[in-house]
Parts: C-alpha cells; sequence; structure tokens
C-alpha cells in the first residue's frame, strides 16, 4: 500500500537519540522527569496569568502555552523510542512535522514581540499603555500564529514532495526535516532552497527585529545616571535575553548548516536542547528573578492552603 505521495513507504521507524541499550532506561526516566517539570513550569505560569495584568505577562501566558504544546508534540513520541521499537506511520509522520514547525515559529513570532514589549516599556514609558495596548497586543499574537500557520504548511508541503523509496529508518526520535531530506530517493535541492527561504524568514527576520529592539535598550539605559535604574532596567530584559539566546541559538544551529548532512548526533543534541529542554526552562527563567510572578505565586499558593 503506497502513501499519498506516491513513495513505497507508509511508516517510518525511530532509531531514538541513542542505540546503547545501558542507557535505555536512565535516558527514560531522565526525559520523562524533565517533560513532566516542562508541564508543571507552564501550566503553572498558565494558572498565575489572571493575576498578572500587563501585556508582558499575556504574552507570557501564550508562550506557556506554545511550550506546553509543542513539548507535547515531540517528548511522548520520543519517550517511546527507549522502551521499544517506535514506528510511525507516514500520515502521523507529517502531522508531527505540521505542528512541530508551527508551534516552533510561533514561538519565534512571540519571543519578538515580547523584545517589542521590552523596547516600549524602557524606551517609550509614559506611551507605554497607549502603544502596548490589548488591541495591538492581539494583533501581535494573531499575526504570530498566522506566520506559524503559513511556515509550517510550507515546511510540510515541501516534505509531501518528498519521494521515499526503500529506506524507512529515521536517524532521529522526532520528523524533522534533515533526517527525513536524507531518506528522500529523489533529489531534493529545490526543497532545500525553499526550507531555507521559510526559516531564513522565521528565524533572521525575529532575530533581526530582536537584535535592533534591544540595540535601542541598551542605548536608553545607558543614558540612564543613576546605577540603580541602570540595573533595574537590565534586570527587565534579563530573563528575555536568556530565553531568546538558548531557543535562537540551538535552532539555528540546526537549520543553517550547509547541508543536511553532518554529524547526526550533534543534530539530535541541538534539536533536544529547544524543543525538550528549552520548555522546561522557559518558566524557571521567567519566575526566578521576576517579583510579579513571585508574588502571584505566593497569593495563589496561599489562597489554595488558606480556607
Amino acid at each position: 500500500m503506497a502513501s499519498g505521495n506516491g513513495s513505497s513507504v507508509t511508516e517510518f521507524v525511530f532509531l531514538g537519540l541513542t542505540q546503547q541499550p545501558e542507557l535505555q532506561l536512565p535516558l527514560f526516566f531522565l526525559f520523562l522527569g524533565i517533560y513532566m517539570v516542562s508541564m508543571l513550569g507552564n501550566l503553572g505560569l498558565i494558572v498565575l496569568n489572571p493575576h498578572l495584568h500587563t501585556p508582558m505577562y499575556y504574552f507570557l501566558f501564550n508562550l506557556s502555552f506554545t511550550d506546553l504544546c509543542y513539548s507535547s508534540v515531540i517528548t511522548p513520541q520520543m519517550l517511546l523510542s527507549f522502551v521499544k521499537q517506535n514506528n510511525i506511520s507516514y500520515t502521523e509522520c507529517m502531522a508531527q512535522l505540521f505542528f512541530f514547525a508551527f508551534f516552533v515559529i510561533d514561538e519565534c513570532c512571540i519571543l519578538t514581540s515580547m523584545a517589542y514589549d521590552r523596547y516600549v516599556a524602557i524606551c517609550k514609558p509614559l506611551l507605554y499603555r497607549v502603544i502596548m495596548s490589548p488591541r495591538v497586543c492581539l494583533m501581535l499574537l494573531v499575526g504570530g500564529y498566522v506566520v506559524g500557520f503559513t511556515g509550517a504548511m510550507s515546511h510540510t508541503g515541501c516534505m509531501l514532495r518528498l519521494y521515499f523509496c526503500d529506506s524507512n529508518v529515521i536517524n532521529h526520535y522526532m520528523c524533522d526535516i534533515p533526517p527525513l531530506l536524507q531518506l528522500s530517493c529523489t533529489s531534493t535541492r529545490i526543497i532545500e532552497l525553499v526550507v531555507f527561504i521559510v526559516v531564513g524568514v522565521s528565524i533572521i527576520v525575529p532575530s533581526l527585529t530582536i537584535f535592533v529592539s534591544y540595540s535601542l535598550i541598551l542605548y536608553n539605559i545607558f543614558q540612564i545616571h543613576s546605577a540603580k535604574g541602570r540595573s533595574k532596567a537590565l534586570n527587565t530584559c534579563s530573563s528575555h535575553i536568556i530565553a531568546v539566546s538558548l531557543f535562537f541559538g540551538s535552532s539555528a544551529f540546526i537549520y543553517f548548516k550547509s547541508s543536511p548532512t553532518g554529524s547526526e548526533d550533534e543534530d539530535k543534541i541541538s534539536t533536544v536542547f529547544y524543543t525538550i529542554v528549552v520548555p522546561m526552562m522557559n518558566p524557571f527563567i521567567y519566575s526566578f528573578r521576576n517579583k510579579d510572578v513571585q508574588v502571584a505565586l505566593s497569593k495563589t499558593l496561599k489562597k489554595r492552603v488558606l480556607p
């Protein structure tokens, strides 16, 4: 039975993160723990959001929701590779690729919106409420989802044009673009170019926007005469800078290589970082140094504990 794209392959087999038997069980419990912490952390920020009323936390709510979703698209499937042979149908593979691309691109857009929010808060504080109105915030978020959907459709459409003849073993733990390109039995040059352009727009444009925003932010911070004022302004941006560096750095490593070939182990480790580890770290990055989140958490816990 042939798959919908005319290929002879109807299902794929994931090799997983490693083939070493002695590592399977420890890695299973490690990533299960990471996934549980990620779920609890991001759900916690979602629950706390009604107590946080600024636009920044409106974006943070959507960032937590996105992290929750795309981590769930990847991690449960990955965990199966540690306990048994992990097969996935052609249709399920394309669906996983679509939702993964959708949520990752949407995260790029949300991080960009958060950088713009920080720029307005520091560089135009008196106009902050006017510029970052609920309508503007909604437009930024809807725009991010539209860009994510368009990018995911482009990536999935490219993969649907590939032909897979005999080999169906993916040396990975998920249906990602580079390993699928390696399995194709037809030329992938044009598709690689399209993917590179789409990824370039999805990563380069947000990266440049974030870079320009923080260049202006730093310029304005260094105009502040008070050391205490400078420190306070930097602290409001530090969490977001860390989150952006981790996410864009690890994802750019995968998709801006000159060829889909190369060190597959490096690719898998980098992918683990931005698909599984970063969603777990974001709640902690935005909570530990954020007094508003800590106060909201304290109030929520008191309501739960005290009758």
